[in-house]
C-alpha cells in the first residue's frame, strides 16, 4: 500500500530533526568538554604561577632572613654586654610585622633565642634554627617562650624563625640594635664653650662593601655605618645605583632624633668632604666635623697645598711593630680667610705627613736578604674645631680614631 506524500515528508522531517538534535547535543558536549579543558588548564596555570610566586617569596624571605641573621651576628656580643646578659629586653620596642591572630611566640622571644644561639657559636641560619629546636627548658624560659599544657616550654619552629627574620629584614634589626646600643651609651659630651682643648666623644662614619653578601639582583651589598668606640649606632644599606653621599644625612638625622649629637666630633672620609655635609654637622646637628680633603675637592685641596706651613703648630706620633715603623707629623694652623671662604664652618686646617718604613725578608731562591722600604704620604684635614677646642694632639687623636674604626669595621664585615 503506497505511503501518502505528506506522511513521507513528515517522517523525513522528523528524522532530520533527530539528526540535528543529536548533532547539537554532540556539539554542546564538545563545547563543554573544551570549556572544562580550558578551565582546567587555566587552573593549572594559575596554580603553577601561585607555586612559583610562593617559591620566589620563600627564596626572598630566606635571603632576607640570612641578611638579618648577619646584621644580628655583628651585634650579638655588644647586645649581651649592653643588656647585662638579658637580651630579651633588646627587642621590646620592635614592631612585630606578623598579623596579630595566630602568633604563638612573641617577637622578642624569637629574636632573643636567635641571639642566644649566636652566642653559643651558631652562625649559620640552619645551625641557629637547629639550636633553637633543641634548646633546653632553661634557655627557653629565659627567652620567654610560651608554655604548653604540661608546663613545658615550646620552642618556635625553624620555619617561624626564618619567616620572621625575613619579614623584619636586616635594616629593621640593625636599627633596633642600634637604638638599644645608643640608649646604653652615655650621651654627655663636654658643654660648649669649653675651657680649653680636650678630647670629646667621636662618631666615625664609614662605608664598606659587605664581603660575601649579595643582593637578589646579584649586586654587591654596601653598608654605611656610624660608630663610636667600636659600637655601631646607626647603619644604612646603600642602594645599588647610588653612593654614600645622599644616604649619610638621613642616617645622621635619624640617629640625632634618638641620640643627640650636639657637641660630638663627626669624622668621615674624603667622599663626604662636601659643603652640605659640613653645614649639616656644624649647623643643623650642632656637632663638629673632622674631614679628610682629597682631589674630589680640587679648589680646597690646592688651597691647602699652597698654605705656608712653616710656622704651624706641630705634633708627632710614632708606632712600631711587626717590622713596621710609622711616623706621623701633624702640622695644624688656624684656617685663613681663603679656606673659610671655600668651606663652611672651617676653623683649623691640618697637614699630616705619614712616613712608613717596612722591613721584610726577600728570598730570590739562592739567598735571603733583609730589605727596608720607606714610603711617605701627605694628607690634608679640615675641621670646625677652633684652637681653643682642640690642639694638634687632639686632632691627631680624632684622625687616628677614625682610621681605627675603619679598620675594625672592615674586619667585622669580613668575618
Amino acid at each position: 500500500m503506497p505511503v501518502p506524500a505528506d506522511a513521507a515528508e513528515a517522517v523525513i522531517a522528523e528524522a532530520e530533526e533527530t539528526v540535528r538534535r543529536a548533532a547539537a547535543r554532540e556539539e554542546a558536549r564538545a563545547r563543554r568538554k573544551a570549556l572544562r579543558q580550558r578551565r582546567r588548564a587555566e587552573r593549572e596555570r594559575k596554580a603553577g604561577e601561585q607555586r612559583e610566586r610562593e617559591r620566589a617569596e620563600e627564596q626572598r624571605l630566606r635571603a632576607e632572613a640570612d641578611r638579618a641573621r648577619a646584621a644580628l651576628l655583628k651585634r650579638a656580643v655588644k647586645l649581651r654586654e649592653a643588656s647585662g646578659g638579658s637580651v630579651l629586653d633588646c627587642f621590646a620596642g620592635l614592631r612585630d610585622p606578623r598579623a596579630r591572630r595566630g602568633r604563638r611566640h612573641s617577637l622578642p622571644c624569637v629574636l632573643a633565642l636567635v641571639v642566644m644561639a649566636m652566642l653559643h657559636g651558631k652562625t649559620k641560619l640552619a645551625d641557629i634554627t637547629a639550636w633553637i629546636a633543641a634548646a633546653g627548658q632553661e634557655d627557653l624560659a629565659a627567652a620567654g617562650a610560651r608554655a604548653g599544657r604540661d608546663g613545658r616550654r615550646i620552642a618556635p619552629s625553624g620555619k617561624t624563625v626564618t619567616r620572621l627574620l625575613g619579614m623584619l629584614g636586616a635594616q629593621a634589626l640593625a636599627d633596633a640594635a642600634a637604638c638599644y646600643l645608643a640608649a646604653a651609651e652615655p650621651a654627655a659630651p663636654p658643654a660648649y664653650p669649653v675651657a680649653g682643648p680636650a678630647l670629646q666623644p667621636q662618631l666615625a662614619c664609614d662605608g664598606k662593601q659587605a664581603h660575601g653578601a649579595v643582593r637578589a639582583d646579584g649586586t654587591s651589598l654596601f653598608l654605611l655605618s656610624a660608630a663610636t668606640r667600636g659600637i655601631v649606632l646607626a647603619e644604612r644599606e646603600i642602594p645599588a645605583k647610588t653612593n654614600e653621599i645622599p644616604e649619610i644625612a638621613p642616617m645622621l638625622r635619624e640617629l640625632n632624633g634618638r641620640f643627640p649629637l650636639a657637641g660630638w666630633i663627626i669624622s668621615a672620609d674624603a667622599l663626604h668632604t662636601q659643603r652640605d655635609f659640613a653645614a649639616l654637622a656644624a649647623g643643623e646637628l650642632l656637632a663638629q666635623y673632622v674631614l679628610t680633603v682629597k682631589c674630589n675637592q680640587p679648589g680646597l685641596y690646592d688651597a691647602l697645598q699652597h698654605l705656608t706651613w712653616a710656622g704651624a703648630r706641630r705634633h708627632v706620633t710614632a708606632d712600631k711593630g711587626h717590622g713596621r715603623r710609622e711616623t706621623r707629623r701633624h702640622l695644624v694652623m688656624d684656617a685663613p680667610g681663603s679656606i673659610k671662604a671655600l668651606f663652611p664652618h672651617a676653623e683649623q686646617a691640618a697637614r699630616v705627613i705619614r712616613t712608613r718604613t717596612v722591613t721584610r725578608w726577600k728570598n730570590n731562591g739562592k739567598k735571603r736578604a733583609r730589605v727596608t722600604e720607606t714610603s711617605s704620604e701627605t694628607v690634608y684635614v679640615i675641621t670646625s674645631l677652633t684652637a681653643r677646642e682642640a690642639g694638634p694632639e687632639h686632632i691627631a687623636a680624632y684622625i687616628r680614631g677614625h682610621w681605627g674604626i675603619e679598620v675594625r669595621h672592615e674586619v667585622a664585615l669580613c668575618e
